[in-house]
């Protein structure tokens, strides 16, 4: 297969996992993606999460997601010199794509006028915290506070008795949404270029990306004048057939969505060994089951605390209603649909080291896009350098310059 972006040269500037990962969707869709780091290397190759130190399996598991099949250029883009080789690389790059702030690109000379002056047909991209106008515009932002406090998520995703705010579910979880977005901007762009010769700036930020998942409470809110249109706690539930969770006697969980459930209650109640209850007058209507939650909650989770998670997924699968296990993050390396569509990739280092990685969410001409390995840092220097011009002796002296690492 072919990917998309095959022949399309990319130089990144960034760190974290915002952009990096809008890189990381670019390079699976097959554009080379040079990314530009200083000697000490991306900062998230020395970061501990969730209690894994970096190097634990022979990787540092965040860098590595983010940073897939590119490229790793070591420069020291404060060094004398420095900025020659970035205008190299531009010359016959397609896209600019960064995470430094306005102010640091000023000071390094790498802002939007200052490369679109000498590159014209360069599509400039950019991800930022707050977006690029009001008193924000130059405040950095990380996803756990622009995407999930500011943009309402949190707020909305906590239970109103919690004592404080829930966390973000995973790290980089506002990030991975926002760097997939603008993947997609950048894409765009590309398209337009080549329709219409026409090149573009594209910017996304942290804030923009929770807004837009949280749409229907923003705009819901204000057409109805509540702060906030949180989703329903089980003890608020109004329908016990839609988003709907129940325990099963080994402590796992089901949810339930049957937004037909007129249709498939009968069927349900079938499956369940209980078909009295289908003709309750309580609970036969749409309108009796919401009229009687309370009841008709009561009597289901007596139903699905009798059985295992196996007996309770044996009887659904003889109804029509819709439903499925909630699962763990250990669960998804055995599930049947991302074994069999592709989702979970085994990335070969050809070094004897393999790691599984999610694929980008999407294919084409289904088949799943797969990932190549994270380089280390510096990796690619050399043959970038030569690809672009540089002779030997042309690296060897970036190098006794301080330039290159």
């Amino acid at each position: 297969m072919t990917r998309p972006l095959e022949g399309i040269k990319i130089v990144e500037v960034s760190m974290w996992a915002y952009v990096p990962s809008c890189g990381a969707v670019l390079s699976d869709l097959g554009a080379d993606v040079i990314k530009i780091e200083p000697p000490t290397g991306d900062p998230i190759r020395q970061l501990t999460m969730n209690d894994i130190p970096p190097g634990t399996g022979g990787f540092t598991f965040m860098y590595e997601i983010f940073n897939r099949g590119k490229r790793s250029l070591a420069v020291d883009l404060n060094a004398d010199g420095a900025l020659d080789v970035l205008h190299r690389l531009l010359e016959d790059a397609d896209v600019f794509l960064t995470s430094l702030l306005a102010p640091t690109r000023r000071k390094l000379k790498i802002d939007v006028d200052d490369l679109i002056s000498r590159h014209p047909k360069l599509i400039y991209a950019f991800g930022t915290g707050q977006g690029t106008r009001g008193p924000d515009a130059e405040k950095g932002g990380y996803d756990a506070i622009s995407y999930w406090a500011r943009s309402g998520v949190a707020s909305a995703s906590t239970p109103p008795d919690a004592e404080y705010p829930l966390s973000m579910p995973g790290g980089a979880f506002g990030d991975a949404t926002s760097g997939i977005i603008l993947a997609g901007a950048i894409s765009a762009a590309i398209a337009k270029r080549a329709m219409t010769g026409e090149r573009s700036v594209v910017n996304g930020s942290l804030l923009a990306t929770g807004m837009w998942m949280m749409q229907p409470g923003i705009v819901g809110s204000r057409i109805s004048g509540q702060r906030e249109l949180r989703s329903s706690t089980r003890e608020e539930c109004r329908n016990p057939l839609t988003s709907t969770f129940y325990r099963t006697s080994d402590r796992r969980f089901v949810c339930i969505n049957m937004m037909q459930g007129q249709k498939y209650w009968p069927g349900l109640c079938e499956a369940l060994g209980h078909p009295e209850l289908g003709t309750d007058p309580r609970f036969s209507t749409d309108e009796g089951r919401i009229a009687n939650v309370r009841e008709c909650l009561a009597a289901l989770d007596g139903i699905f605390e009798q059985h295992t998670l196996a007996e309770i997924k044996e009887m659904l699968s003889r109804q029509e209603g819709q439903w499925d296990v909630v699962q763990q993050a250990a669960d998804l390396h055995e599930d049947s649909a991302a074994l069999a569509n592709g989702y979970l990739q085994d990335v070969d280092y050809g070094d004897g080291r393999s790691f599984r990685m999610v694929a980008t969410p999407v294919q084409f001409d289904d088949e799943p896009l797969k990932p190549g390995p994270a380089p280390e840092l510096g990796a690619d220097s050399d043959a970038i350098l030569a690809q672009a011009g540089y002779s030997e002796e042309d690296i060897l002296n970036l190098r006794i310059a301080g330039v290159l690492d």
